[in-house]
């Protein structure tokens, strides 16, 4: 009885596991700030709603032609986020090139993932 409830639970876990979003990113420097890089993956079609570091909130920007500021940029399979894609987030303030932030990225439904970031050179 106890082994199959644990296998039971280890199985349920395993299955939340595989639905939580993924993330690798760094930052490139630009002018005023840095923009992110990286890939983010989700299991299921989903969205990102926010992204935080220690220097404050990014914005999230929709770039086709023109960046406008979005509330939300959809993440279905796998995004590839640089500074020549439709949908780039944007993080304000002074960064140096080796530097490592924490950034706190906000997905629907609640869940949050914590993601290393390292600042490459420019």
């Amino acid at each position: 009885m106890k082994t199959t409830l644990l296998m039971l639970i280890l199985l349920l876990g395993s299955a939340l596991a595989l639905q939580l979003p993924s993330a690798t990113l760094s930052l490139r420097p630009s002018f005023a700030g840095a923009v992110l890089e990286g890939r983010i993956a989700s299991a299921r079609a989903d969205e990102l709603l926010g992204v935080w570091s220690g220097a404050g909130r990014a914005r999230l920007l929709k770039c086709t032609p023109r960046c406008m500021v979005v509330d939300a940029i959809p993440v279905s399979g796998t995004v590839l986020m640089n500074a020549d894609s439709a949908y780039r987030v944007a993080l304000g303030g002074s960064f140096k090139a080796g530097q490592k932030l924490i950034l706190v990225l906000k997905f629907r439904d609640q869940k949050i993932l914590n993601v290393n970031a390292t600042v490459a050179r420019p």
